[in-house]
């Protein structure tokens, strides 16, 4: 959890290196137990336990970070890179994967893992289904959702909120309003989305391809239903992609496992830390409970210093130059978006979790051209979650003796979360 401190606070060469200093390798590996700005790695058991204070080091010293891992990649992390790189596309390219060393088998995922003319020709097709408008009319579901899954436990006065709300209500959610798919079948889904995240990379491109068998054989029972009015009929309708052709069917189905890889991976994760957030924070609680106003500002905060989607990558399709580093012709970058959302250049005491912010600048949605479709309704679910959670459980504490457990690679995930609470 990101800390509640002020940018300017004055730290120690040893416990929190000073800003303006970069610290030497020797400091690095004493503090994280590996050099970040060198030798970085996603799985390093330091980055899950250190996030926000490497975020924060690598923003302040290392704007441009290298790995070796494997075929080895480069970082950037102040947020004028990331959007730079993310917005042009021409140069850094997504059609070769957002993942660094992406494993053999894996498939890629349409429209995220391709470039314009067909990636906006999906986006201009999905984008409709994911408006504004169109989401604000799940609120009521969701919202019915949200009560249901508190009624199974508000009895008992405690709960397990990963597995008992925060794992399910995104994925009741996107089921129910979004892919019609049925709701008992979202264990079997969610198994797989984490393990293909989180699982040993060899084992990865298994867990995923049971998704993508799952979605392939929904998409041909519904391809001989008649056509309704979501984003499914809208996929089986097809696009025509620039040499005239229309997206074949693994393109297809790819969209699919697409959409419900981000609408079911990424909103536990914020609210989990949300919810923890509010338990250690109980005056901020009380003020949103005391002027409900403060909520569309304090979701924003929380989706910025909570980001699920620590970074994402694109491969560069010429020699380029960014904050003065060289990279060639197919060298592989990642854009970290969790560290973009915590630049002190562009957000005032970024550290520090304010929930009466006027304006918050974050790129948790990321940016450019692949902007995250499901921004709108992730904000809608949360909103909804915050607003039903302080109605039916105003007051509520971390369970004595626990703490939240949490999995870190290129995505965030809270793995347990206990709260207690009076009945």
């Amino acid at each position: 959890m990101a800390k509640n401190v002020s940018t300017t606070e004055k730290l120690t060469v040893i416990d929190e290196f000073v800003r303006g200093n970069r610290p030497t390798r020797e400091q690095l590996i004493e503090k994280f137990g590996r050099d970040f700005f060198n030798d970085f790695d996603f799985d390093d058991p330091g980055f899950n336990t250190h996030l926000d204070d490497i975020l924060d080091n690598m923003i302040d010293h290392c704007p441009v970070a290298r790995s070796n891992v494997g075929n080895g990649y480069w970082l950037v992390s102040r947020n004028s890179d990331v959007r730079q790189v993310g917005q042009d596309w021409k140069s850094f390219s997504s059609a070769k994967g957002y993942m660094p060393n992406r494993p053999d088998g894996l498939p890629y995922l349409m429209p995220e893992e391709s470039d314009p003319p067909i990636h906006t020709a999906w986006r201009q097709v999905l984008n409709p289904h994911m408006s504004p408008k169109k989401v604000a009319n799940y609120d009521t579901i969701i919202r019915q959702d949200a009560n249901v899954l508190i009624d199974h436990f508000i009895e008992r006065g405690e709960c397990e909120f990963i597995s008992e709300f925060g794992a399910i209500l995104p994925g009741w959610a996107f089921f129910k309003n979004v892919l019609g798919v049925p709701v008992d079948d979202l264990d079997i889904l969610v198994d797989s989305v984490e393990r293909g995240t989180f699982a040993p990379v060899d084992e990865r491109p298994g867990h995923m391809q049971v998704i993508f068998d799952y979605l392939d054989n929904y998409l041909k029972i519904r391809s001989e239903e008649p056509p309704r009015d979501d984003i499914v009929s809208t996929i089986l309708e097809n696009v025509r992609y620039p040499d005239g052709s229309y997206a074949p069917w693994d393109h297809q189905v790819s969209i699919l496992v697409d959409i419900t890889f981000g609408g079911i991976a990424t909103t536990t994760y914020v609210m989990g830390s949300t919810v923890h957030y509010l338990a250690t924070h109980p005056q901020d609680r009380q003020a949103i409970i005391d002027d409900p106003s403060l909520l569309d500002s304090a979701v924003e905060e929380f989706i910025r210093v909570f980001p699920p989607v620590v970074a994402l990558g694109r491969t560069c399709t010429r020699d380029v130059e960014v904050s003065g580093t060289q990279m060639k012709e197919g060298d592989f970058v990642m854009l970290v978006y969790g560290a973009a959302s915590r630049d002190p250049r562009v957000v005032e005491d970024p550290q520090k979790i304010d929930i009466f912010r006027e304006s918050v600048i974050h790129s948790t949605f990321g940016v450019g051209p692949h902007r995250c479709i499901g921004s709108h309704l992730a904000r809608i679910e949360l909103k909804v979650f915050i607003e039903e959670w302080l109605r039916r459980i105003p007051s509520f504490s971390v369970k004595d003796g626990t703490s939240p457990t949490y999995e870190t690679g290129f995505l965030r995930s809270m793995r347990n979360l206990h709260l207690t609470f009076q009945p």
